[in-house]
């Protein structure tokens, strides 16, 4: 018999997650609670809680979940932040964001995929999500500060405006890199100094807009990503 999407749910926190070292209650029951498999396209659904991306239109991924996870952890969130995403995609990691944050504003360059995760996002009565078009490089300044703000592609470099959008002691947590591979950092702010720190090796989808990375500089979109 086939398993229901909430065993494999639990399957994936529990063999995906926790046994890489993520034991914080409050991210775990965040991703034991939210259904990964509605963030996906029809005939992908049965992959949804596979240990892998997954690609969902438009040259772009819905990350692997322990990536999410980690980014999200670290983000040291404890229940009343006002948070950046860069890149909403299909709208799963802004939904694990709104189980732990107080707001969650996220950005989307694609408006077929900023459609469809305001679509399923309202379906799934997360309240605290706002959805907008545009360029991710530049930030939301209408909504700053941020004390976390997660870019799920990868730049060529930190954007500044993304920095400084930053409250003091926030984190911006980054792939940063070339096509082949980035390394996942989290950049601290005190004052308007920035201390930063290597986490892993990562492989994502580039950053696109003013300060991402333009079409010429990378074209092809079609490896495989975090």
């Amino acid at each position: 018999m086939d398993k229901s999407f909430e065993e494999k749910r639990m399957e994936m926190v529990s063999g995906q997650i926790v046994r890489r070292g993520l034991t914080e209650a409050r991210l775990l029951q965040a991703l034991r609670n939210v259904p990964r498999h509605r963030f996906v396209p029809l005939d992908l659904q049965d992959q949804a809680y596979n240990d892998s991306p997954l690609p969902i239109g438009s040259g772009q991924t819905i990350s692997q979940p322990y990536i999410v996870a980690l980014m999200t952890s670290l983000a040291v969130l404890e229940g009343d932040e006002n948070v950046l995403e860069i890149g909403t995609g299909s709208g799963y990691q802004a939904a694990v964001l709104a189980c732990l944050v107080k707001t969650v504003h996220t950005i989307e360059r694609y408006a077929t995929l900023s459609d469809l995760a305001s679509r399923t996002l309202e379906e799934l009565d997360y309240k605290n999500v706002h959805v907008h078009l545009g360029d991710g490089s530049l930030g939301w300044p209408e909504a700053a500060p941020y004390q976390a703000i997660i870019v799920t592609a990868a730049a060529p470099h930190p954007p500044q405006p993304l920095l400084e959008q930053l409250e003091q002691g926030g984190r911006l947590i980054i792939p940063i890199g070339e096509r082949r591979l980035q390394d996942l950092q989290v950049w601290q702010r005190t004052g308007q100094q920035f201390a930063w720190e290597s986490i892993i090796p990562v492989a994502f989808v580039p950053l696109r807009g003013e300060l991402g990375w333009k079409e010429d500089q990378w074209p092809d979109t079609s490896s495989r990503y975090c």
